[in-house]
C-alpha cells in the first residue's frame, strides 16, 4: 500500500444530492458553443500548433488523423500545460486521442515505467485504447499491458513483472492484481484516465476506484472523459483531480450533425422481413444491429448467415476470445454485420459503419443516443434507422422527446416486396432455432471451457474439428444445412431478394 492513502472512502453515495445542488468553484469551464467560439481556430488548427511534438504529428498522420477534433483542440494544449483535464465530449469526438497523446508526450521527456494508468468500463473499450497507444508509440518502442478480467491472471501477471509504460485496465481486475499479484504496485504513476467515467461508476465500480485511488501518488496527473456529467462524477471529480480545467463539447443528450436518423413502423410478426429487405437493399455497406438480449442478437445472426449474409454476433455471454474475435473481423471488413447488445454502444470506435439499425428500441432512451454514435463517427456521415412495432410507440415517444425532435419515415421500402420474402426467412427462422436447441441456448446449461460451443459460432471457427466433425450427427446436420445454405445464398444472390429492376 502506498503512504497516499486517503483517510476516508472517496465515493459515498449519501451525499449525490448535496453534490448535485453544489456549484463547482473550482473548475474553470470552457464551454464550446459554436455560436460564440471563433470556428477559424478549428479550422487552422493542426496537432502541431496544439503544441504535439514531431514524432507524434507524425505518428498522427500515419494514421490519417489529419486534423485534431474539437475536445483535442481544447484539451491538449491545456495537458501539455501540467493541468488536470475534465473531458465532455459527444461520441466520436475523438477523446481517446486528447489524453493519449499528452502521455506519450510526457513519456518522451520522462521514460519511466508504470508511467500512466488508464481505466476504462469495458473490456473492448480497453483493448481498442491500447491499440491506438502502440499505434501512436510505435516509432519510439512504447510499452503496454491490458489488464481486464475474463483473461488469464498469470499471463497478465507475468505482463506486469515486465513493468510496461502504460497500463489500460479494467477496475475490477486491476484491484485483483493489486491484492494478489506479488510485487505489484502503482507507486511511481505519474498520469491517471478515468474514461468513461460516468459509466465506470454506474457499472458499480465505485469500491474499485476507491481501492486505486488510494495506493497511486497524490502527486500525479489526471484525466476523466464522461459523457455526462452526473452526481457521482462530480463527487468523484473533487477526489481524484486537482483545480481541473473543464472542457465540454456537446449539450447532454445531442447527436452529431452528420447522422441521419429515421423510423420505420412495421407489425411485429414481420420485423425479421423488413430487416433483410433492408440489408439485401443496402448491399454494400456496413451495419450495427443492436439488439435488447444476447439471445435474439444471436437467433439474428444465424438467420442471417443462412440467408448468405456475413453476419456475425456480439454479446456479454459470448467467452473474451469470441468478443474480440468478432470485432476484429467487422473491423477488418471481413464481415459487414455485427449484431450486438448494449456492450458495443458505448466507447468502441469502428469508423467504417455506415448504419445503425435498432432491431429492437432500447428501454433507456439515452441508450438510443450511444447506439446510434457507432456511425458518423469522426467527421464521417451516417445513417440510423429504428425498427418500430405496434408495442414500441411508447418507447419511440420518449426517444423523440429526448432528441427534442421528430424522426423522419424511412422511406425506400416497397411493403409488397417485403412479403414476397417471408417463405425463405421463414426457413431461416426454424434453422436459427434449431441451431439454438442445439447448443443449448437458454436452457440454462453449464457453459463449456471450449471456446466452439459459444452459440452463434461463425463458420470459420468450426474448421479446426476437421474430418472427425463428419462422423458425428451434429456434423451430418451440418454438412446438410451449409449444402441448403449455399444454395439459398445462390437463389439470393441471383434474385436479389427480388429487388425492383
Amino acid at each position: 500500500m502506498s503512504d497516499s492513502s486517503a483517510d476516508e472512502d472517496i465515493i459515498d453515495n449519501n451525499d449525490e444530492k448535496e453534490i448535485e445542488q453544489e456549484h463547482n468553484e473550482n473548475s474553470e469551464n470552457f464551454l464550446l458553443n459554436p455560436e460564440t467560439k471563433d470556428s477559424l481556430r478549428e479550422e487552422t488548427a493542426t496537432f502541431q500548433s496544439l503544441g504535439v511534438c514531431d514524432v507524434l504529428c507524425e505518428a498522427c498522420e500515419s494514421l490519417k488523423w489529419t486534423k485534431p477534433s474539437k475536445i483535442q483542440i481544447e484539451a491538449i494544449p491545456l495537458a501539455l500545460e501540467g493541468r488536470d483535464v475534465i473531458g465532455l465530449a459527444e461520441t466520436g469526438s475523438g477523446k481517446t486521442g486528447a489524453f493519449v497523446l499528452p502521455i506519450l508526450q510526457a513519456l518522451l521527456d520522462n521514460p519511466l515505467r508504470l508511467f500512466a494508468l488508464i481505466l476504462t468500463p469495458t473490456r473492448e473499450l480497453a483493448f481498442q485504447i491500447n491499440d491506438q497507444i502502440k499505434a501512436l508509440g510505435t516509432s519510439f518502442g512504447v510499452t503496454t499491458a491490458t489488464i481486464v478480467g475474463g483473461m488469464d491472471m498469470m499471463t497478465q501477471s507475468l505482463a506486469l513483472a515486465k513493468r510496461p509504460h502504460i497500463i489500460v485496465a479494467t477496475p475490477g481486475r486491476l484491484v485483483d492484481h493489486l491484492e494478489n499479484t506479488k510485487g505489484f504496485h502503482l507507486r511511481t504513476l505519474k498520469f491517471l484516465v478515468l474514461d468513461e467515467a460516468d459509466r465506470i461508476l454506474n457499472m458499480d465500480f465505485e469500491k474499485e476506484v476507491d481501492t486505486i485511488l488510494k495506493v497511486i501518488p497524490r502527486e500525479r496527473r489526471t484525466f476523466m472523459f464522461s459523457a455526462t456529467m452526473t452526481s457521482k462524477v462530480q463527487k468523484l471529480q473533487r477526489a481524484s483531480l486537482k483545480d481541473p480545467v473543464r472542457v465540454e463539447v456537446s449539450s447532454k443528450y445531442k447527436t452529431v450533425d452528420n447522422l441521419q436518423q429515421y423510423y420505420l413502423f412495421v407489425p411485429v410478426k414481420y420485423k425479421d422481413c423488413y430487416l433483410v429487405y433492408i440489408l439485401n437493399s443496402l448491399q454494400g455497406n456496413s451495419f450495427i444491429i443492436f439488439c435488447n438480449t444476447c439471445n435474439q442478437t444471436q437467433r439474428i445472426a444465424l438467420m442471417l448467415r443462412n440467408l448468405g449474409f456475413n453476419a456475425i454476433p456480439l454479446h456479454g455471454q459470448m467467452s473474451q476470445a469470441k468478443r474480440l474475435g468478432s470485432l476484429n473481423k467487422f473491423r477488418s471488413k471481413a464481415r459487414s454485420i455485427l449484431l450486438a447488445t448494449d456492450v458495443a454502444s458505448r466507447g468502441l470506435d469502428i469508423p467504417h459503419v455506415d448504419f445503425v439499425i435498432n432491431y429492437d428500441i432500447p428501454t433507456h432512451s439515452k441508450d438510443y443516443i450511444h447506439r446510434v454514435g457507432r456511425t458518423a463517427r469522426a467527421g464521417r456521415y451516417g445513417k440510423a434507422i429504428t425498427i418500430v412495432s405496434q408495442y414500441d410507440v411508447e418507447l419511440y415517444q420518449r426517444i423523440e422527446h429526448l432528441l427534442g425532435k421528430q424522426m423522419p419515415k424511412y422511406s425506400p421500402i416497397d411493403d409488397d416486396e417485403v412479403m414476397l420474402f417471408q417463405e425463405r426467412v421463414l426457413q431461416a427462422q426454424r434453422f436459427a432455432k434449431n441451431e439454438m436447441n442445439d447448443a443449448g441456448v437458454g436452457k440454462n446449461r453449464k457453459r463449456k471451457n471450449n471456446d466452439n460451443n459459444d452459440a452463434g459460432n461463425d463458420d470459420d471457427d468450426d474448421d479446426n474439428d476437421g474430418d472427425s466433425l463428419k462422423n458425428t450427427a451434429r456434423g451430418k446436420r451440418k454438412m446438410f444445412i451449409n449444402k441448403n445454405r449455399r444454395q439459398n445464398n445462390n437463389n439470393l444472390n441471383g434474385k436479389k431478394f427480388m429487388k425492383k429492376r
